[in-house]
């Protein structure tokens, strides 16, 4: 029996098989709003078979986009045209979840993808905030303005109202994103973080913007749906004293106490010139180790591209789920053509209407 198409519980959420749609960015939104586009492309990978869809990073703020073009929830207008993106989901059979999202200092990137950055007096630009007064680098040359405790307040309580408004707009799994050098990544990693206060220096205070984050929506968010965090389980960066994989077991250990129920396992993002062994599966072994060591659920990412090999991660037990990337979006209907190769029953993740070509 293939492990892979066989249902998985969290909380009060069973998704249908252990494939997940991972969170990626479409930069398709126009202030923040979704479109025909993403009701298009989701409505696609649902219609496919996957179990799970995480809808792209979120951002919880305007401040808190990657581009101008990224979804958003800071507003009450947002709920609806993420709802009908949803309720289309469900009708699928598929789990609709989302990432709440804050760029930081990775924010106010030109729309074109993989441009430059925008200072704020340029056109589309706005200002960037971060944990220190440090520019990524690369590209992104801005340097952040350094958060008061006010605007940190302020973020949170935004992560908090985002909870809220992604509740109302129908999603069933929530993942807060906390990777890839991103507004919480760059809080709990030395390489981002210069602070001297309660929120920078050792490491309880580093992870303690993303905990207090965590207990926030935590006590918003319904204790029967799963909430889950994106980690960058390493930086790739030991030599220069970057976050490391001994780093993220400890957190994802507090991550479950505080009620975390799933880690999504990545890795990088939070330096430009890090040198990254990309490979197939080649961030497998960080969901492994968290998974063995801290005990939590994770998901797998990472160039898992064909059925045999993600068949054999959750066979190993090296992860719960996995979540396809750009495989998905080369093939829409990836689910359906592994449970074929795998000798499962393709038309139990194929609509009716579709039956026919399996």
């Amino acid at each position: 029996m293939s492990i892979l198409h066989t249902p998985f519980s969290l909380k009060s959420v069973t998704i249908r098989n252990r494939v997940g749609v991972s969170p990626m960015c479409m930069f398709n939104a126009q202030d923040g709003l979704a479109s025909d586009w993403h009701l298009a492309h989701y409505g696609a990978r649902a219609i496919g078979g996957a179990g799970l869809i995480i809808v792209e990073a979120t951002a919880v703020e305007a401040r808190g986009r990657i581009t101008a073009n990224d979804l958003g929830i800071w507003s009450d207008a947002h709920v609806e045209p993420l709802a009908r993106i949803n309720r289309f989901i469900k009708a699928q059979g598929t789990v609709p979840g989302m990432q709440i999202a804050h760029a930081g200092r990775k924010g106010s990137i030109s729309t074109a993808q993989n441009g430059g950055q925008l200072a704020a007096n340029e056109p589309g630009g706005w200002e960037i905030i971060g944990p220190s007064a440090v520019a990524f680098g690369g590209a992104l040359g801005q340097v952040p303005r350094e958060m008061t405790i006010e605007d940190i307040r302020a973020v949170q309580d935004a992560f908090f109202a985002a909870a809220k408004r992604a509740l109302a707009a129908g999603v069933e799994w929530l993942e807060i994103h906390a990777a890839h050098g991103y507004l919480a990544h760059s809080f709990y990693s030395p390489l981002g973080n210069r602070r001297a206060d309660n929120y920078g220096g050792v490491f309880e205070n580093r992870i303690r913007f993303l905990m207090e984050t965590v207990a926030g929506v935590r006590a918003v968010w319904p204790e029967t749906l799963p909430l889950t965090v994106r980690i960058s389980a390493t930086d790739w960066a030991d030599e220069r004293g970057g976050w490391t994989l001994e780093d993220s077991v400890a957190l994802a250990k507090r991550l479950k106490a505080a009620g975390i129920d799933l880690v999504d396992t990545s890795t990088g993002g939070g330096a430009p010139d890090a040198k990254i062994p990309v490979a197939p599966g080649y961030q497998v072994p960080f969901a492994e180790r968290i998974r063995r060591e801290a005990g939590i659920a994770t998901a797998a990412v990472g160039l898992i591209t064909d059925a045999a090999q993600a068949e054999e991660i959750l066979r190993e037990g090296r992860a719960d789920i996995v979540l396809i990337g750009r495989e998905s979006l080369r093939d829409p209907n990836w689910p359906q053509r592994a449970a074929r190769e795998l000798g499962a029953d393709v038309k139990a993740f194929a609509p009716g209407q579709y039956a026919r070509a399996w």
